[in-house]
C-alpha cells in the first residue's frame, strides 16, 4: 500500500514537472509584456489573441510557418522513399555487395554532423543551394538517410523468404515484390519512421543556422532566434512562436500515435 501510495506521488510530481512549464508558457502567449512580468504563472486577465495576429501579421511568421512545413514533408517524404530502396537492395542482393552497401550507410550513423560543417557548407555554397529550401531538404536527407536505411533493413529482413520465392515463381519482377508486397508490409515501420523523421526535421536549427541567411527562407525554429536580442528578450512573442512551432508535433502524436506505437512493437517482435 505505502509502494503504491509513493508510486503515484512519484508520478503526480513527475507529471507536475511536465505540466507547469507548459501550462506557463501557453498562458503567457495571451499576456502583454507588462502582465507577463507581473503576473508570471497566473491566468491572464484576458485571453485575447494579440500576441498570435502580431506574430503572424508583423513577424512574417506565416511564411515560416509554411517554409518548415515545406522542408519537413519534403525531407520525409523523399528520405522514407530512398530509404526504402536502399534497404530493399540490401536485403535481395548477394551477402557481400549487401553487407557493403548496409555497412556504408551504417557509418554515415557513426559521423557526427559537426564533422562535416565546413566541407558541407562548401559544397552547398558551390552548388548555388545556399539560402534555397531545396539544399535544406538535400541535406535532411543525406543526414537522416542512414538511420531509416537501419529501420527498415531490420524489418524487411524479418519478411519470411517464401513470400519472395512465391512471387518469383508467379513471374513478379523486382518491382513488383518492392510495391506489392515489400511496401504494404513495411507500413508499421514507415509510420514509425516517417514521425521521427518529421520530429528531427521540423525541430531542427543546426542546418537552417548554416545554410539560410535570407529572410524569407527562414524555418520557423530559426525564427524564433530573431526574439532574443544581446540584451533584451522578447519573453511573450518568444513564448508564441514556441507554441506555433510545438502545434504540428502536437497533432502529429495525438493523431498517429498508435501508428508510432504499432511500428515499434511490429519491429521489436519481428526483428
Amino acid at each position: 500500500m505505502k509502494q503504491k501510495i509513493l508510486k503515484n506521488m512519484i508520478l503526480i510530481m513527475y507529471g507536475l514537472g511536465i505540466i507547469l512549464p507548459i501550462s506557463i508558457v501557453v498562458l503567457a502567449t495571451f499576456k502583454d509584456a507588462a502582465e507577463l512580468y507581473q503576473n508570471i504563472g497566473g491566468l491572464p486577465k484576458s485571453f485575447n489573441l494579440d500576441n498570435y495576429i502580431t506574430i503572424f501579421i508583423e513577424d512574417n511568421f506565416l511564411i515560416y510557418f509554411l517554409n518548415s512545413i515545406q522542408t519537413t514533408l519534403s525531407s520525409v517524404f523523399f528520405t522514407l522513399l530512398f530509404g526504402s530502396f536502399a534497404a530493399y537492395f540490401v536485403i535481395r542482393s548477394n551477402k557481400i555487395i549487401g553487407g557493403i552497401i548496409f555497412a556504408l550507410f551504417t557509418a554515415g550513423l557513426m559521423m557526427p554532423p559537426q564533422v562535416n560543417m565546413i566541407p558541407l557548407y562548401n559544397l552547398i555554397t558551390d552548388l548555388g543551394l545556399k539560402n534555397k529550401l531545396t539544399g535544406l531538404v538535400i541535406v535532411n536527407i543525406a543526414a537522416t538517410l542512414p538511420v531509416v536505411v537501419l529501420i527498415l533493413t531490420g524489418f524487411m529482413r524479418s519478411i519470411h523468404r517464401d513470400l519472395f520465392a512465391a512471387a518469383k515463381v508467379d513471374g513478379a519482377s523486382e518491382w513488383k515484390i518492392y510495391s506489392r508486397i515489400v511496401m504494404p508490409l513495411s507500413l508499421p515501420s514507415l509510420s514509425a519512421a516517417g514521425i521521427f523523421l518529421f520530429v528531427i526535421h521540423w525541430n531542427d536549427l543546426l542546418y537552417p543556422l548554416l545554410f539560410i541567411t535570407k529572410k524569407s527562407k527562414k524555418t520557423i525554429t530559426l525564427a524564433l532566434l530573431d526574439f532574443q536580442g544581446q540584451y533584451i528578450i522578447d519573453y511573450q512573442m518568444l513564448f508564441t512562436g514556441v507554441v506555433i512551432a510545438s502545434l504540428p508535433m502536437v497533432l502529429m502524436y495525438v493523431f498517429f500515435q498508435r501508428y508510432f506505437v504499432a511500428g515499434m512493437s511490429a519491429g521489436a517482435v519481428k526483428g
